[in-house]
């Protein structure tokens, strides 16, 4: 089982950020990344489609011999993630908004998040908001509008330049000084967020920590890969194949897939 790929999937192609984490800390594994972007965003759907869009995406990667399937998208984390681990037998990762470090480090008690509605409204965004934020003033923001930007090859659009200026006024007029990033897709907007944030604002996303987990996870269930050959990235895509390439760069096998 070792050598079989870990199988990655996202509403999305933002899910890509993830992905370069864990192919960083784990060179030798093969994956399989799964860009479910005709669905793009899950946020609206609500949790009964998310689930099944989610057991969908999992049963193509299993169909492929996936040895553990890192969910690379925070609402469907948080409204699907239980469901899966009750239903299929093997290790999977989740990503949740990265409150907590953010919440302990602040010094102005001031943090800011942008993530999806599905995100922010998730029962498991308030739990780890409530245990860790009590004490801290977080300005939530919902991110409407920017996954389809990204999804549609607009990421360093002036319709993205305005939304995001908009969003982070009332972050920057409370004084924050981190701002969490609650969707996978927005950890390609921090070179324009760095331009428009204050600065010593620092920006905080989950990528690292998953590829840690991921790490961890494997080594613990002895599915690390030992083989010293080339690793083999494949990625499909049920959208613009465009889009996809210009975020991985050249190199890598891309497929479309009527899914």
């Amino acid at each position: 089982m070792s050598k079989q790929p870990i199988g990655i999937f996202d509403s999305g192609v933002g899910g890509t950020s993830i992905w370069k984490e864990i192919h960083k800390v784990l060179p030798q594994e093969d994956t399989i990344y799964l860009s479910d972007s005709i669905h793009a965003p899950y946020g609206p759907k609500g949790k009964e489609r998310i689930i099944e869009l989610c057991k969908k995406n999992t049963e193509y990667l299993l169909d492929k011999n996936c040895k553990l399937i890192v969910v690379a998208c925070n609402t469907a984390t948080t409204n699907a993630i239980d469901y899966l681990r009750s239903n299929f037998n093997v290790p999977f990762i989740g990503i949740e908004p990265a409150i907590k470090p953010a919440a302990l480090q602040s010094k102005t008690k001031a943090v800011g998040i942008l993530a999806t509605k599905g995100t922010l409204s998730s029962a498991l965004f308030h739990k780890t908001s409530g245990e860790f934020a009590s004490d801290i003033n977080v300005i939530e923001q919902v991110g409407e509008g920017i996954v389809p930007l990204i999804e549609n090859g607009k990421l360093y659009s002036d319709e993205m330049k305005s939304l995001l200026k908009l969003y982070l006024q009332p972050m920057i007029d409370t004084n924050i000084d981190y701002l969490v990033l609650g969707c996978t897709h927005y950890p390609y907007l921090i070179p324009i967020l760095l331009d428009l944030l204050p600065k010593g604002v620092k920006i905080i996303d989950s990528g690292e920590a998953v590829a840690r987990q991921t790490k961890a996870v494997l080594k613990k269930n002895n599915l690390l890969s030992t083989k010293h050959t080339k690793s083999k990235n494949t990625f499909f895509t049920n959208g613009n194949l465009d889009v996809l390439q210009q975020l991985l760069g050249l190199g890598y096998d891309i497929d479309y897939l009527d899914f």
